[in-house]
Order: C-alpha cells, then sequence, then structure tokens
C-alpha cells in the first residue's frame, strides 16, 4: 500500500471515528428511552460478556475491526486475543466471519488454525487508527472507541451509524492484505536469505554493502531484489518493504540491523 494511500486512509478513517463519536452523542441524548444506544461499562470483562451475547445472536454475519493499543502485557503474553478469537467459535455455523486487524495485533495462531477449518474466519490487515468494532448481521454493534474524553463503549442499533460502520469496514477491507499471505521464495535456505534482502532494505543498506555481506556480487544482489519485488507486486523498494511489513515476512523488531547504512 503506497504511502498516499495510507494517508488518505487514515484520514478518512479518523473522519469516520469523529462522525460516528458525535453523533452517539447526539443520539444517547434524544434516544435514550428508545435503547437504540446503550452504553457499556468499560471494564474488559464486562466488554468481553457484551461482545460475546452478540456473537451468539449473530444469524448471518460478523464483521470485526480490531485496532485498539495493545498495551505492553498483551504484547507479552497474548492473553487477550486467545480469548477474543474464542469467542468467534461461539458463533453459530453459516455465520460468515470476517475480521480486519492491525500488524502489531495480529494473531498468528488463530491465522493458522483457520487453515483446517471447513468455514474459515476471513482475515485481512491493514494500518488503522484505534477503534474496536463488533458488527452483527448490519443490525447492531459493540463500538470501542479511544477519544479525547476516554474510552467509550457502546452498544448501537442507530441505522446511520450502522451503515457508516459498514461503509467504514468495507473500505478498509477491500485494500487490505490477506492474513497469512506468504510468497515462497524456494527452499528454506533462499526463503531465509530473502528475509535478509528484505532487511537490508529495510534499513537502507547499499547494493554494495549489501552484496559484500551477502558474499555475492552486486549485479545477483540486484537480480534478488529484482525478483523479490516482483513476488511482492511492488513497483519500488520502498513500496516491497512496506508490502513485506504488513505482511509479516519481517519482524517488528530485527534483532540487529545490519551495519553499512548508505
Amino acid at each position: 500500500m503506497s504511502g498516499w494511500r495510507e494517508d488518505e486512509l487514515e484520514k478518512a478513517l479518523l473522519e469516520a471515528k469523529a462522525r460516528i463519536e458525535s453523533m452517539v452523542a447526539l443520539h444517547r441524548d434524544r434516544s435514550s428511552q428508545e435503547q437504540l444506544i446503550t452504553v457499556v461499562d468499560n471494564a474488559y470483562d464486562v466488554v468481553l460478556e457484551t461482545a460475546g451475547g452478540l456473537v451468539k445472536e449473530a444469524r448471518t454475519s460478523i464483521d470485526i475491526i480490531h485496532a485498539r493499543r495493545p498495551s505492553r502485557m498483551d504484547r507479552l503474553q497474548r492473553r487477550s486475543d486467545q480469548v477474543e478469537r474464542g469467542l468467534l467459535y461461539g458463533a453459530q455455523e453459516g455465520v460468515t466471519i470476517r475480521l480486519l486487524t492491525t500488524p502489531t495485533l495480529l494473531d498468528d495462531d488463530f491465522v493458522r488454525e483457520q487453515l483446517g477449518r471447513e468455514r474459515p474466519v476471513a482475515i485481512r490487515v491493514a494500518h488503522m487508527p484505534p477503534l474496536q468494532a463488533l458488527i452483527v448481521d448490519d443490525s447492531v454493534a459493540l463500538v470501542v472507541a479511544e477519544s479525547a474524553a476516554g474510552r467509550r463503549t457502546s452498544v448501537i442499533r442507530v441505522a446511520e451509524l450502522l451503515h457508516s460502520l459498514r461503509m467504514l469496514f468495507e473500505s478498509i477491507w477491500k485494500d487490505a492484505f490477506r492474513a497469512g499471505e506468504r510468497f515462497v521464495f524456494g527452499d528454506r535456505t533462499r526463503a531465509a536469505f530473502a528475509r535478509r534482502i528484505l532487511r537490508y532494505l529495510q534499513a537502507g543498506v547499499t547494493d554494495e554493502v549489501a552484496a559484500r555481506e551477502l558474499t555475492v556480487s552486486v549485479r545477483t544482489y540486484r537480480r534478488y531484489v529484482a525478483d523479490i519485488m516482483s513476488q511482492l507486486g511492488a513497483n519500488s523498494r520502498f513500496q516491497a518493504g512496506v508490502r513485506a511489513a504488513e505482511l509479516g515476512l519481517l519482524p517488528p523488531t530485527p534483532g540487529a540491523e545490519p551495519n553499512g547504512r548508505g
């Protein structure tokens, strides 16, 4: 995904979030008796229980935006991932489930679990501002949004808000990368070699330095780079690095960056 496309997408997401938050505030004042918007306690267990109930009620579809800021403990233990993905297995048979998440929150174990399922969860990855949304049957949604006023959790049944969430989801989904999409560079040795090249590209290492460290000629190195770019569908080295990061081909924090930046 090119830089300008990411900027445009993030702008659209932020505008949509602002619209949703303002409409939530408006409808809370106007329709409290109609129960079109129900405020949910922000306690994790309460939110989890509410989400689980909506998942079990689904008849046709569940669409999820999973883009919260993970806590340090989440990153170390990933306990919340295991609990949250377990909720989806409570959905009735035949319900279509789509999950949008970020590279940071992508759960590789959950992606692998889908491979052997008859009706797998469709998972795509994109960079998104923090937002949690569970949309069920296009008729109700659970939204957890961060704002200047703090975290807000609501169950929403307002048609305009549901339409905004649907449009937001679809606009991200069509450009997001499929989770688990992996490019086969050959055998294990060639795959490891390709990842080293991707790290050099990510670090901005010159072709001459990279070729020397890999003990290949500059011409051979450039041929490898061209091949990797082709497999990633990238038109530039920068795009190759962005796409590789999106697809999880590069670790979030490389152990040690190569020497010889140029």
